[in-house]
């Protein structure tokens, strides 16, 4: 049976009305991704690595691959429901992992290999992960946190060349095992990911999506890449912990049986992402804002390279007319749609010139698929054209919403309102309007949450790590605009008495951040007060600290 998702209508309108999200009997993901193509010997994968190598897989490797991990992992106890987490950067690893997970009704967990200690401990001793599949650069990381996270049972290793007795080597952990498995009986409901996001306050949350996620997002990857998805070839230098990268590329392409290519960057280099594109042949790409900006650093691209591109996504902040601009112009008519969504609902409003012109800064128009809204959070009643409101997401049946903040009842609730109509509206905390031709149009956070190089950063987690520096009395950290990165991070410290705020402290200030938190959430920028304004209860009012920046 072959199962795609399609949006053959003439106009954005028809497609609204006419869509219905209809999943198979029995759906599983990994059958979605892997199984269901006519030609299970076409390309899946190409890996490139930066020391020159170049691998390729088919649907069909990847599938019985993900089958020996499968029958690996249920050898080390892997159930039904069990978290098993992956640590590791754009290699086969990754996706294996999360494939053999969804085939044993497993829930995966992707991490950032940027993690510091902190950021890693919480999440692994939060999820209750029993397995952590671990790159080799996280290798040592994960070891000094192990001791502090009970139900971790089993470390593997990606790409370790002498791990230790108490550690596998994934290639050897898989490695003889049956290239057959019975797949788990799970529908598009069954728990099947968790992705951690940041929030304003407390520590980071656990995001549980199920098994008709990636699905979900494959509506808005029509759109953004111009109904055109098929005979292409696709890319991100997104880090395949988040799911504007995982959701956004990597398993769309492969529910159109897509071939996607794969390269650990690290650092991004606009040089080298030019270069992959030339190489492979790459047509469709998402691409963060920053990433963009450093790419428009290159003179004339398309005569240095040869390139196949046909059309850009990217979201996570605003698109500024001067990118469309140089995508028109240096690229040849590359088209650039901006697209919105969330960890918690992901890929709600995006653009699609086949159906209507883009509008530099507008999100786009509502996917099909999704009931999109911009409503009073309070009452969830939505609200007049171009007023400022609440974006919101109906629930019900809408695959991409997520299930629960793991662990958190009470947030879960909170995070929904009912309407007078009885629509109940997932609430992105994101303010915004739409206008009376149906474009959204994004107003700001309407809380303290940093977006930088499109990273989403909760600054109650960057004070509390700043906090553990003996000479630090007080702290808070707001987001500062930032031509490069959208937002960059900005902390206002208070140094205990006694001590005088200089470049020394400054530097090991940021220093704590990088080491126990993930590398792009340290404060780019550190300005010493004698007082920072408080609550009367003693609470740090960022809001002023905001303000303050603005006057500057």
């Amino acid at each position: 049976m072959t199962w795609y998702i399609t949006l053959d209508d003439e106009t954005h309108e028809r497609a609204h009305e006419n869509f219905e999200w209809e999943f198979p009997d029995g759906y599983n993901v990994a059958w979605d991704l892997l199984q269901k193509h006519d030609d299970s010997d076409a390309l899946a994968l190409r890996q490139a690595y930066p020391d020159g190598r170049r691998e390729s897989y088919t649907f069909r490797e990847l599938d019985e691959r993900s089958n020996q991990v499968a029958n690996a992992l249920s050898e080390r106890g892997i159930e039904r429901g069990d978290r098993v987490a992956i640590v590791v950067p754009q290699k086969p690893a990754n996706p294996l992992t999360h494939l053999a997970c969804w085939k044993l009704g497993a829930i995966s967990l992707p991490l950032s290999v940027l993690f510091g200690p902190d950021a890693l401990r919480y999440r692994l001793r939060d999820s209750g992960a029993s397995v952590v599949l671990a790159d080799e650069s996280m290798l040592d990381t994960v070891r000094d946190v192990r001791e502090d996270c009970p139900e971790l049972e089993h470390i593997v290793a990606v790409d370790a060349d002498s791990p230790d007795g108490e550690v596998d080597r994934f290639d050897e952990m898989y490695a003889g095992h049956d290239t057959d498995f019975e797949v788990a009986d799970t529908d598009e409901e069954t728990p099947a990911i968790i992705i951690y996001t940041s929030g304003s306050t407390g520590p980071p949350k656990g995001v549980l999506h199920g098994h008709g996620l990636w699905a979900g997002h494959c509506p808005a990857f029509y759109m953004y890449f111009e109904r055109d998805v098929f005979d292409s070839v696709y890319w991100t230098p997104a880090d395949w912990a988040w799911i504007g990268a995982l959701g956004d590329v990597l398993f769309p392409a492969w529910h159109y049986g897509q071939p996607v290519v794969s390269y650990p960057m690290g650092g991004f280099e606009a040089e080298t992402a030019f270069e992959l594109c030339a190489e492979f042949g790459v047509t469709d790409t998402f691409l963060p804002p920053t990433a963009i900006r450093m790419m428009m650093g290159v003179e004339d691209p398309t005569e240095q390279y040869d390139l196949s591109l046909k059309a850009i996504c990217s979201g996570g902040e605003p698109l500024t007319p001067e990118i469309l601009d140089w995508a028109d112009d240096q690229l040849e008519g590359v088209v650039v749609n901006e697209l919105y969504g969330q960890t918690e609902a992901n890929l709600l409003v995006t653009n699609c010139r086949d159906w209507f012109p883009a509008q530099a800064g507008s999100m786009g128009k509502p996917v099909p698929g999704h009931e999109v809204n911009i409503v009073d959070q309070e009452t969830g009643e939505p609200v007049a054209e171009d007023e400022v409101g609440m974006i919101a997401v109906a629930r019900d049946g809408d695959p991409v919403v997520f299930q629960e903040y793991w662990n958190e009842p009470t947030k879960t609730d909170n995070a929904s309102v009912e309407g007078p109509d009885g629509t109940v509206w997932h609430l992105t905390e994101d303010l915004g309007y739409r206008d009376a031709e149906g474009y959204f149009w994004f107003k700001s956070r309407d809380d303290d949450v940093i977006i930088t190089s499109g990273y989403r950063v909760g600054p109650g987690e960057v004070e509390s790590a700043i906090l553990e520096h003996p000479d630090v009395e007080q702290v808070g950290v707001v987001g500062v605009d930032d031509e490069m990165r959208g937002e960059i991070i900005k902390a206002f410290v208070k140094p205990v008495d006694g001590v005088t705020g200089d470049d020394a402290l400054r530097e090991e200030i940021q220093q704590v951040v990088r080491d126990t938190l993930a590398k792009y959430e340290y404060p780019r920028e550190i300005v010493f007060l004698d007082e920072l304004p408080t609550t009367t209860t003693g609470k740090i009012q960022r809001r002023k600290l905001r303000d303050r920046e603005s006057k500057a």
